[in-house]
Formats: structure tokens, C-alpha cells, sequence
């Protein structure tokens, strides 16, 4: 029962369906939103519904069953309780008091498509890596923006006070300036009162944008790899990863035994003919 659960589970049809059951899931969610559509096709929504909830649990339980006899161990993937937890209060029931609940785990039972993919995975998993290895960068990009800010004001504030009038404002335009969105404007209307603000708008270019920003960037790419590493030994440690190891020697070894086979009798048949 474990080993053809396992087979399930990580069979690429397997994981290929559960997508497809995502998406069509993804998509009932948006039509659910169309009151016309719910007052024709209500009652067929309801059963579908129930249809992919059902799946849902059967794959949640098939899961469950690869890690006996230590089932608990399922539950220390973070992944594997998110799913976990969205299936649980997608079973809820629609309307009373839980309504809302439900409607809300309905509709994140389409992010389980994060899950799913591994890709996804990966990239999720970095971000939130990220995170606290981005503390200094945000600290610095703070800190260059509270000077410029500083320096806007006092440069720029009584020709522009739309953009520089107060602190504020003058954040508020350099934070948009990341996007290398609208720059040219706010240098335009400052630079003939200012001869020099190309000064200072090229160097805040220049540091926060192309340094600070590219810093983000060094960060998440560093974080990639480290998540991938870590993945990879997390797939060695899944449970059955040994046991699918030794079918495909088996697999293998049954292969090179039936070619054996077919070439000595093929050297027997060759020699009477020979003789």
C-alpha cells in the first residue's frame, strides 16, 4: 500500500492532474464571481466543488500514507501543512458563520499551485529567504533616500513644493524615481532655476538605483542557490526516494537481463547457420 502510494504520488501524470485540477479550480473561482453565471449554472459549480474537494483529500491522504509509518513527518514540510491547512478549511461548510472562511480557503486553494510546481516553489522559498538578508540593503537604500530627501527639500523646495515641498513629499517623489518613471520631469522643472540638479539627480540615479537596487538583486540570486542546495537535500531525504532508487536498478537490471537473453540466442541461432 506505501510503495504504490509512492508510486502515485511521484508520478509525473500524478502531479500533471493535480495541476489541471488547480487550474480548473483557478477558474471556477472566477466564474463564481459572475452572478448570472451562479443564478444558470449554481448548482453545477456546487458539484464541482465537491468533486475537487474530494480530490484534494484523496491526494492529501496519498501523501500522508508515503510517510508510514511515521506519518507525523509530513508535517514538517512547511509546504505540506500549507496544503494541509487549505484543504482542511476548504471542507467547511459555505454558508453559517464559517462562510467566509470557506470562501476565502476556496480560493486559496488555487495558490496550492505554489506548492505544487517545484519551480514555484523555489522561487517562493527564496523570496522569503530574502528577506532577512535584505535588512542592510533596505537600511542603506533608507538611508540614501533620507538624504536626498533632505537635500531636495533645501535645493528644490520653494521652486517645486509639489515634489519638494516637506519631507514627505520630497520621499515620496524619490521613491517614485526608482522606477526610472517621470526623473526627467521633476529635473526639468527644477533645472533652470538649478543649473547643477542634474548633479543631483544623475547621482541618486547612479546609487540608488543601479547600486542599491542591483544589491537586491546579488542578494536573491545568492539565496537561489542556497534554496536549490537545500531542495535537492530535502528530495534525497523524502521518504521512498531510496526505495524508487532500487526499483530503477531493478528496472535496469531486468532490461540488461532480457538483452543478454536476445543476443545468446541470437549467437545460437547464428551458428548452426555458420556450420
Amino acid at each position: 500500500m506505501v510503495t504504490w502510494a509512492r508510486r502515485i504520488v511521484a508520478s509525473g501524470r500524478f502531479q500533471a492532474f493535480i495541476v489541471t485540477v488547480i487550474v480548473i479550480n483557478a477558474v471556477l473561482v472566477g466564474l463564481e464571481t459572475s452572478e448570472d453565471l451562479v443564478s444558470r449554472y449554481g448548482d453545477l459549480f456546487q458539484v464541482l466543488n465537491i468533486f475537487i474537494s474530494a480530490i484534494f483529500v484523496v491526494e492529501i491522504a496519498l501523501r500522508l500514507i508515503t510517510y508510514w509509518p511515521r506519518p507525523h513527518n509530513f508535517f514538517r514540510d512547511g509546504w505540506n501543512v500549507f496544503d494541509f491547512v487549505i484543504v482542511g478549511l476548504s471542507l467547511l461548510p459555505v454558508g453559517g458563520n464559517f462562510a467566509t472562511v470557506a470562501r476565502l480557503a476556496r480560493l486559496l486553494r488555487v495558490v496550492r499551485l505554489v506548492s505544487v510546481l517545484p519551480e514555484l516553489r523555489l522561487i517562493v522559498g527564496t523570496m522569503l529567504r530574502s528577506f532577512g538578508s535584505m535588512v542592510g540593503v533596505v537600511v542603506l537604500l533608507g538611508l540614501v533616500m533620507y538624504v536626498y530627501a533632505v537635500l531636495g527639500y533645501h535645493l528644490f523646495g520653494t521652486i517645486d513644493p509639489a515634489h519638494w515641498g516637506n519631507l514627505g513629499t520630497a520621499l515620496r517623489s524619490l521613491f517614485e524615481m526608482l522606477t526610472l518613471e517621470g526623473w526627467l520631469e521633476l529635473q526639468a522643472a527644477v533645472i533652470d532655476s538649478v543649473p547643477l540638479a542634474w548633479l543631483f539627480f544623475g547621482s541618486y540615479i547612479l546609487i540608488a538605483v543601479f547600486i542599491v537596487v542591483n544589491l537586491f538583486i546579488a542578494v536573491i540570486l545568492n539565496n537561489l542557490e542556497t534554496v536549490k542546495a537545500e531542495q535537492v537535500a530535502e528530495d534525497m531525504k523524502e521518504p521512498g526516494a531510496d526505495d524508487d532508487l532500487l526499483l530503477r536498478v531493478e528496472a535496469i537490471r531486468y532490461e540488461l537481463g532480457e538483452l543478454e537473453a536476445r543476443l545468446r540466442a541470437k549467437a545460437e541461432s547464428a551458428d548452426p547457420a555458420q556450420s
